[in-house]
């Protein structure tokens, strides 16, 4: 009996430790995005009027107007196509190298033990620290872009969607073989539709990593391009136009997280996910 009482005592303990809020759980998820959006411009418009950091944060009115003047140039939209030419197509070399190399790391201990360590090796290294090295190589312009991208991209996507074929069951693929599977069934039926989320969550890390490499991928003498205009524009102090090009690069980032969640609901809706 006391032990009854002394449970439902801590039960009661902890149900107060959770607030109830029923109004919280009314606002949309939208209204939440309108909350924060609202705090991230008056917090701009705070540091826009600080004079410490009013040069490097101007208000949204001049960054705005920075548009109108970088078209005047001519510079716009070239600079954004360019960048999406050398992220995208980094992105997909990387992708298309990472996904068998991936596998074959699972799959074949040999392959693992030769190749996982120099992934590991030169993953630590920034992209910036090897620009140089690939330009003398491949000399200037879009090849040495492309080339930096893919490699940032592949170093991560390979290890991400070698974890997740490492990760699958192994009762799933000895069952296949049991039933007389050969490899390639037992990766076409077992192991892809199974590393499919990790495959996904690959995607959505290589092109976030695909655009923050873009600056260094974008310092080889690039004529155009969201990288090489910030650092032209940060040699003319241009603090305005220069903020304006940063914050492009994170909504062109938005817009490939949305892409990527939309084709992730597409693909793996059998997947179970945590509701909150």
């Amino acid at each position: 009996m006391e032990a009854d009482t002394r449970i439902s005592n801590t039960s009661n303990r902890k149900a107060k430790v959770k607030p109830n809020l029923p109004w919280v759980e009314k606002i949309p998820s939208k209204g939440w995005l309108l909350l924060s959006f609202s705090a991230a411009i008056i917090f701009w418009t705070i540091l826009s009027y600080i004079p410490s950091t009013s040069r490097s944060f101007p208000n949204i009115i001049k960054v705005t107007e920075s548009i109108g003047t970088m078209i005047q140039r001519g510079v716009f939209w070239s600079d954004i196509v360019s960048s999406l030419i050398s992220v995208l197509s980094g992105f997909v070399l990387g992708f298309i190298i990472s996904l068998p190399v991936a596998v074959l790391m699972a799959w074949y201990r040999p392959i693992r033990f030769i190749i996982e360590p120099w992934i590991q090796f030169i993953r630590n290294i920034p992209p910036l620290a090897y620009v140089p090295l690939i330009v003398i190589s491949a000399g200037v312009g879009r090849t040495p872009q492309i080339i930096v991208i893919t490699i940032a991209t592949f170093l991560t996507m390979s290890i991400t969607i070698y974890q997740g074929v490492r990760n699958i069951d192994p009762y799933l693929i000895k069952a296949a073989r049991v039933l007389g599977s050969k490899d390639r069934d037992i990766f076409l039926k077992v192991i892809a539709p199974a590393s499919l989320p990790f495959i996904m969550t690959a995607i959505r890390l290589g092109t976030a990593v695909g655009l923050t490499s873009l600056i260094a991928a974008e310092s080889t003498g690039a004529s155009a391009g969201l990288g090489m205009r910030i650092r032209a524009l940060n040699n003319t102090f241009e603090s305005s136009s220069m903020l304006l090009y940063i914050i492009l690069v994170g909504i062109i980032g938005l817009i490939f997280e949305w892409l990527v969640k939309l084709l992730e609901r597409r693909l793996t809706g059998w997947q179970e996910k945590r509701e909150l």
